[in-house]
């Protein structure tokens, strides 16, 4: 069930970016001349979110009322929801071909640079602050959950690292570094399978480079305005040197830095699909040019496969490649759907509740996943089960981990979820998937 990290060898959950979503703020108009009102600028047509076309409107007579919230793009908010859904069935079945149909990693990365780029429109340090504060209280009520199970299964730090424990043990607070953990906790004959820390802990790997992107965004979005097609394409650059074998850093610190560089372009290529890069390229170009860096990546992942074969995960210039490209199609034909069309409409409530709660649900599946484990196993226990239908049930064991991993998020959601709604500065919510409150008698 455990995926290596990308380009690293050490073991993580590969999950969605783009986390943090946005809450379109609300633009009060200002006080015009007498009998009139400016509103301020409001977009009359949008492409993925991006402005097409703006204009100054005069209302006349009385107080203006508050501008109209940018509605979310729901086009965005389900590939969202489809990078979340990929990764649970990929950390269950562990297909490698998962990471080449959906790489879910680069299209969660482009998404949150987007919303990164929009939200930078306000002075960085309040956005910065911003996000990591809606970041670090979900990952808290984590970590206070996941660490003392640990220590409490046997895992002794202190005797294994000494007192460089206690800053490592920071990262827990505040991710700025990979969270340490141990590599076998508790017995294989356990409640939990021993390998449970390393599938819960995985996940902080992404925290960590979500983190470094939002702090370096002001950097990114300057140098994209000024130099766009080398910043964009620079990190794949990076990538050829740091995730090929060429330039080998050990560590955690080459686990970062190889990260950042696969994922780079993809977050840079938010930026190009806020600013309205996209218009500028004819669409048969861009598609074109994509293809073939995709090819590229299926090239060389073609020479360097991993242990899993095509998991890209193990093959950074591959991920990196094949990413880019992809999120290149995705975001040129972006549709900017304000409501779910046709036959979608019908999981509009999951799609709602998936993106009000990506943190809950990307923190906690892994740990999740593993939980299912000692549920199935109860199957064993029912009268006439075993031996007679033991065989079926290993053999439909992964499925079962599928359907009974659901359930488990779902009662997470309503458990530790609300604290997206407070680190958000909203009022907490137990089930927030945009079904309308019934009216009381």
């Amino acid at each position: 069930m455990g995926a290596g990290h990308t380009g690293t060898g050490h073991a993580a959950a590969h999950g969605a970016g783009a986390l943090v979503a946005d809450d379109p703020g609300t633009r009060r108009a200002a006080p015009g001349s007498a009998g009139t009102t400016t509103v301020p600028e409001t977009a009359l047509e949008t492409t993925g979110g991006v402005p097409r076309a703006r204009h100054k409107a005069t209302v006349a007579g009385g107080p203006a009322p508050a501008a109209a919230r940018p509605g979310r793009d729901r086009y965005l908010d389900l590939l969202r929801a489809i990078a979340l859904l990929r990764v649970i069935v990929y950390h269950i079945f562990g297909w490698a071909w998962l990471t080449v149909l959906f790489p879910s990693m680069g299209v969660m990365f482009a998404l949150a640079g987007s919303l990164m780029a929009r939200s930078l429109s306000r002075p960085a340090w309040g956005v910065i602050r911003g996000r990591v504060r809606r970041l670090l209280p979900p990952m808290w009520a984590f970590s206070l959950t996941v660490v003392p199970i640990m220590l409490y299964f046997g895992w002794k730090p202190l005797k294994e690292e000494g007192l460089w424990w206690f800053a490592k043990l920071a990262t827990y607070i505040f991710p700025i570094g990979a969270p340490p953990f141990p590599w076998h906790s508790g017995s294989q004959s356990g409640l939990l399978e021993d390998t449970w820390a390393v599938q819960a802990a995985g996940p902080l790997w992404y925290i960590r480079a979500y983190l470094w992107f939002v702090i370096a965004s002001p950097l990114l979005l300057w140098a994209f305005r000024r130099l766009p097609w080398v910043t964009l394409l620079a990190p794949l650059g990076l990538t050829a040197i740091v995730g090929s074998g060429l330039i080998k850093i050990p560590g955690e610190t080459g686990n970062a830095i190889t990260d950042f560089a696969c994922y780079g372009s993809c977050w840079v290529l938010g930026f190009a699909h806020n600013e309205g890069l996209f218009q500028k390229v004819p669409r048969y170009i861009s598609v074109s040019v994509s293809a073939l860096i995709m090819a590229f990546g299926l090239w060389w992942a073609s020479g360097h496969l991993g242990p899993d074969g095509w998991d890209l995960n193990d093959i950074p210039l591959a991920q990196a490649t094949w990413s880019f490209g992809f999120c290149v199609i995705l975001l040129q034909y972006s549709p900017s759907w304000k409501e779910l069309p046709g036959k979608l409409a019908a999981w509009d409530s999951l799609v709602t509740l998936a993106n009000n709660r990506a943190v809950t649900i990307y923190l906690w599946h892994n740990l999740l996943i593993m939980a299912t484990i000692p549920i199935i196993d109860l199957l064993w226990k029912i009268p006439g089960v075993w031996p007679t239908y033991s065989g079926y049930l290993e053999s439909a064991y992964t499925v079962l981990m599928l359907i009974v991993v659901f359930p488990l998020i779902g009662l997470m959601i309503m458990a530790v979820g609300w604290l997206e709604d407070v680190a958000a500065k909203r009022s907490p919510r137990l089930w927030p998937n945009g079904a309308p409150k019934k009216a009381r008698r």
